[in-house]
C-alpha cells in the first residue's frame, strides 16, 4: 500500500516493512508501506485476515519497531526521539482500542478509566465519572469487566482511551466481537466522540459497511 504524500502530517508511514522470523519462517507482515493521516482526519484501513492492518496500528502506535523504514509524529521521525519522549508521545498523544476491550479484570470501570489518566500524566485530564457519562455508562462505574456486556466492555475501553486526551485514537476492529446492533451503536459512539473532542482516527476493519462510514479507506 503506497499513498502519496501531500501535507505535514500528525502521524505516518514512510517505506515501512515489518518482517519476524529468519528463513523459511520468515514472514512479511507489512512491505514498503507508506501512510499518513493528518490531524482531526478519519481513515478505514480494510483487509481481510492477516493483510497487516494490526501490524500497521501498531506499528503508528509505537507498539512495533518496523525492520525498515521510518515512523514519524508530527512530521519528526521517532527513531531521532529519545526513549523517554518517545514514552511521552505514546502515552499522551496515542490511545488504542484493541478488538477485545482488554480492561483490567479486578478494577472497576471507574478505575480502569482513572488509571489511563494517570499513567498518560496528561495535562487537562478529563474525569472518569464525565467519560463514562459520555459513553453511557455512568450508573456502571462501580461494575467489574465480568460484569459488564462486551458491548458496554468496549465503551469503557473507548473512555479509558479518551482519558489521555489523544490526539490520535487507533482502533483495531473494535466491533469485531459484538452483534451488529451493538458494533453499530459503538462506532456511532466513536463518530460523535471524535466530532466533539476533534481526534484523528484510524480504524482497522474487514468489514466495507464499517469502511464505509469513514471520510477515507485504505486498503492493505
Amino acid at each position: 500500500m503506497t499513498e502519496v504524500a501531500t501535507r505535514t502530517a500528525l502521524a505516518a508511514c514512510r517505506g515501512v516493512s515489518v518482517v519476524y522470523g529468519h528463513g523459511s519462517a520468515q514472514l512479511t507482515a507489512l512491505d514498503n508501506v507508506v501512510f499518513e493521516i493528518g490531524a482531526g482526519e478519519s481513515v478505514a484501513l480494510r483487509g481481510r485476515s492477516g493483510s497487516g492492518k494490526t501490524t500497521l496500528l501498531h506499528v503508528l502506535g509505537g507498539l512495533v519497531e518496523p525492520t525498515s523504514g521510518s515512523v514519524e509524529w508530527q512530521g519528526q521521525p521517532l527513531s531521532s526521539i529519545d526513549v523517554a519522549a518517545r514514552a511521552r508521545i505514546r502515552a499522551r498523544g496515542i490511545a488504542h482500542v484493541f478488538q477485545s476491550a482488554n480492561l483490567l479484570p479486578y478494577f472497576s470501570a471507574f478505575e480502569n478509566v482513572a488509571f489511563a489518566a494517570h499513567v498518560s500524566h496528561s495535562r487537562q485530564p478529563l474525569s472518569p465519572g464525565a467519560l463514562l457519562e459520555l459513553v453511557g455508562l455512568a450508573e456502571k462505574a462501580d461494575n467489574l469487566p465480568a460484569e459488564l456486556s462486551g458491548g458496554e466492555a468496549q465503551r469503557v475501553a473507548l473512555a479509558r482511551g479518551l482519558a489521555q486526551r489523544p490526539e490520535l485514537l487507533l482502533c483495531d476492529e473494535p466491533t469485531g466481537h459484538l452483534d451488529s446492533d451493538t458494533g453499530d451503536r459503538v462506532l456511532s459512539l466513536i463518530e460523535a466522540l471524535r466530532e466533539e473532542f476533534g481526534f484523528a482516527l484510524v480504524i482497522a476493519t474487514h468489514d466495507n459497511d464499517v469502511a464505509a462510514r469513514f471520510q477515507r479507506q485504505v486498503e492493505l
